[in-house]
């Protein structure tokens, strides 16, 4: 009877651990800018302006892109639904008025659930998307 105590003492706590545990990501992801590190400001964009980059980057965009973040870059695609945290909205003023280097510094690293195109994509087409995310203003 004793061992039958303990169990369920130790089955209950173990339970709200793992809720604790669920829990936590979401209150700190919901918390937790991302920031690119300062240094990302001075990497200067070597296709600025270039609109036949602008128009590949929105090929890019398509392919490997809209799936999480929406055909229109506000965070709604398919596959970002369920990930935790959502996919950030690209047209909001807060991602607008990072530099071009700070935004092709987080497509290169990632993060959880955003991943690292640093293998996938060359440094071409990652500028290639930044040129397009910035035609994603409101």
């Amino acid at each position: 009877m004793q061992h039958k105590k303990s169990f369920l003492f130790f089955l209950l706590i173990a339970t709200c651990f793992c809720f604790i545990l669920a829990a936590k990501p979401h209150y700190t992801c919901q918390t937790n800018e991302w920031l690119a590190p300062k240094s990302a400001d001075l990497v200067k964009n070597p296709l600025i302006s270039d609109l036949s980059a602008t128009a590949e980057g929105k090929k890019i965009f398509k392919q490997m892109c809209a799936i999480c973040h929406g055909n229109t870059g506000k965070g709604d695609g398919i596959a970002g639904i369920s990930l935790n945290p959502r996919p950030t909205n690209l047209s909001l003023a807060k991602i607008q008025s990072q530099s071009d280097g700070a935004l092709f510094w987080k497509m290169t690293e990632g993060r959880a659930p955003m991943a690292s195109y640093k293998e996938a994509l060359s440094e071409q087409q990652r500028w290639k998307l930044v040129n397009y995310i910035r035609t994603l203003k409101k």
